[in-house]
Order: C-alpha cells, then sequence, then structure tokens
C-alpha cells in the first residue's frame, strides 16, 4: 500500500496584485521522484519555498510526512532535506565538520554525526577531501557535499532545486545515480531542473507548471503517449531526397508531411498510423534505396513545447558547454 509524503491542497501565493501559484493540489508516495518543472517564471521557486517553510502561503493546504507543514512548520522541517541551488555550507570549514555542523543542528550526538558523516563522504566519493576547506572545492564537489548535509538526518523527503545545473557531466552522472539509489532506499525526492531528458531518464512523475498553475501531471509514459495523435517515422536513405521529389511527394502522399533533415534522413509526420510500403516504392521509383525505417516517439521535451508553447533550452546536461 502507498503512503503518501506530502500532499499539497489548492496552493496560492499572491504578492500584492500578482498570483505566483494559483491553487496547485498534487500527491507525492513514497520514494517517488517528482519532478516539477515548467519554463522561468511559472512559480516552482515560490512552490518549493512554500513546501520547505521558506515561504508563507496565502492559503492552501501543505501536508508534509503527516505534519501540517503551515501550522508546524519546524516539525515539518525535521523531515526534508533541502538543497537550494546556493549551497549555504561554511566555506572555511572543511566537508567533514561541515557535515557535523549540520547533523549537531539535528540533535543528532556526537558519535552518531561523526559516524554519519564519515559514511555520506564516502558514499559521495569525498573521502579523500574531507579534511579540505569547503572554499576549496570544485562546483561539483561543492554540490555533492551539499546534498550529503541535506542527507545527514536520514529525511523523508529530499527537495532538490536544480541540482546538476552548472557542474560537470562525471559529477552530474554521480548525483542523477545518487538520486536513483535513494529512490531505491525509500526516499522521496522532489526535483526541479530544466535539463528536460535528465527529467526524463530519472523521474517516476512530473508535473508541468505554467503561469502558477499545474497544466499536466502523469509519469513520464503517459505524458508521451498522450503529447498528440502525431505520428512519426525516421528513413536512413542512400541520399537526400531532391526538391523536385519532395514536392512530388507531398501531391502523391496529402496528410502525410516529409521533412527533409539532411545527412540522408528524412521523417514522414502524420496524423494517423503511417502505411510504409505506398512509401517505400514511391522513394524505389526515384531510385532510392532505404536503409532503415524506425519509429521516432516523442520526447519529453516535445511534450514540454508543447504544454507551454515554449521552446526548451539546455534540455541535455551532457551536451551543455562550459561546465566546470
Amino acid at each position: 500500500m502507498s503512503v503518501t509524503v506530502v500532499e499539497v491542497n489548492n496552493l496560492r501565493k499572491k504578492y500584492g496584485e500578482v498570483t505566483a501559484v494559483n491553487g496547485i493540489s498534487f500527491r507525492i508516495e513514497e520514494g517517488e521522484i517528482f519532478g516539477f518543472l515548467g519554463p522561468n517564471g511559472a512559480g516552482k521557486t515560490t512552490t518549493i519555498n512554500m513546501l520547505t517553510g521558506l515561504a508563507r502561503p496565502t492559503s492552501g493546504q501543505i501536508m508534509i510526512a503527516g505534519f501540517d507543514a503551515v501550522k508546524a512548520v519546524k516539525r515539518a522541517q525535521r523531515m526534508m532535506g533541502v538543497v537550494a541551488d546556493v549551497s549555504n555550507l561554511y566555506e572555511e570549514m572543511n566537508g567533514f565538520d561541515n557535515l557535523c555542523f549540520c547533523a549537531a543542528l539535528y540533535g543528532m550526538r556526537k558519535k552518531e554525526r561523526e559516524q554519519r558523516a564519515r559514511q555520506l563522504l564516502d558514499e559521495f566519493q569525498l573521502t579523500g577531501a574531507g579534511d579540505r576547506p569547503f572554499r576549496a572545492y570544485s562546483k561539483g564537489m561543492r554540490r555533492k557535499l551539499t546534498i550529503a548535509a541535506a542527507l545527514i538526518h536520514q529525511p523523508k523527503i529530499l527537495f532538490l532545486d536544480e541540482p546538476t545545473t552548472g557542474i560537470d557531466v562525471a559529477s552530474a552522472r554521480q548525483i542523477r545515480k545518487m538520486i536513483t539509489d535513494l529512490k531505491k532506499q525509500g526516499t522521496t525526492v522532489f526535483l526541479t531542473t530544466h535539463y528536460l531528458e535528465e527529467a526524463e531518464r530519472i523521474c517516476d512523475r512530473i508535473a508541468f507548471l505554467v503561469k502558477g498553475k499545474i497544466v499536466r501531471t502523469g509519469t513520464v509514459a503517459d505524458l508521451m503517449t498522450n503529447s498528440g495523435n502525431e505520428h512519426r517515422l525516421e528513413l536512413v536513405l542512400d541520399r537526400n531526397i531532391s526538391q523536385q521529389s519532395e514536392a512530388e511527394f507531398k501531391q502523391r502522399f496529402p496528410g502525410l508531411y516529409l521533412q527533409n533533415r539532411g545527412e540522408n534522413t528524412c521523417r514522414l509526420v502524420a496524423p494517423h498510423r503511417i502505411a510504409l510500403s505506398p512509401v517505400l516504392r514511391y522513394l524505389e521509383e526515384q531510385g532510392l534505396a532505404v536503409y532503415e525505417a524506425r519509429e521516432v516517439r516523442p520526447s519529453l521535451e516535445d511534450v514540454f513545447v508543447q504544454i507551454t508553447g515554449i521552446e526548451a533550452t539546455n534540455s541535455n546536461p551532457e551536451k551543455e558547454g562550459g561546465q566546470q
């Protein structure tokens, strides 16, 4: 039987006449990785601030692990670990002491917090850097230690705000693996990210927030399956289709759109399933050999663009340049 760790009902936040979050409701189950996605200015940061007790809602209810996170903020906060996009650790302290200090804030005894700090340094591959000051850490190391600090008291739910932004690829992969490992251990994760491929890879369910409202929620598979009735096939040919053949194709197959994508590849798009045999016969008549035909399924980025009307940027953390 599933256990609800986070329950949000009709949550609103207004700043004067501006409504940043407009009556959103959702649930997160134990051991679930829940992605919270949306364009800049959609209200994601305001929402996470209300959930973690950093901002008070104008109205609505937030329950965290059975505690009212509006009326009993401190009790709810003990159930959560929070990783903001900017670290709150002490620059002059080393990694080990930072973790022990965070553990002391939760009332852990010295022996327990030192044992837990060493365990986390080992799990995050930071043992060798445990006695170095935090200011000497790389961006990736800083992010990993910040996440370790949020986990020091073994919280029921971990809030991660853009956890892999601006760090190197190897560290980002380690953090994604850590997130999925936490899920296996039963920890619930609330994740915001602008890397859509990252969300597609690790999230169990996703909510899309647009202009302060949740416009779609579902599993990654459901979101992509229900993103529209458009069907796509990609063909690999021995050469590109000529403009003349492309024009003739449109006349011969009305309702079937041909996209010449270069590099001997074209894409067929239609509102229905595509009968491949007539297309192959036509291409053979044009002297074109087809080496491969594959169905192209929509990505989470396609769903994001369809729902928000906004082109996604930096959707792939593995391809983004300039990470340090």
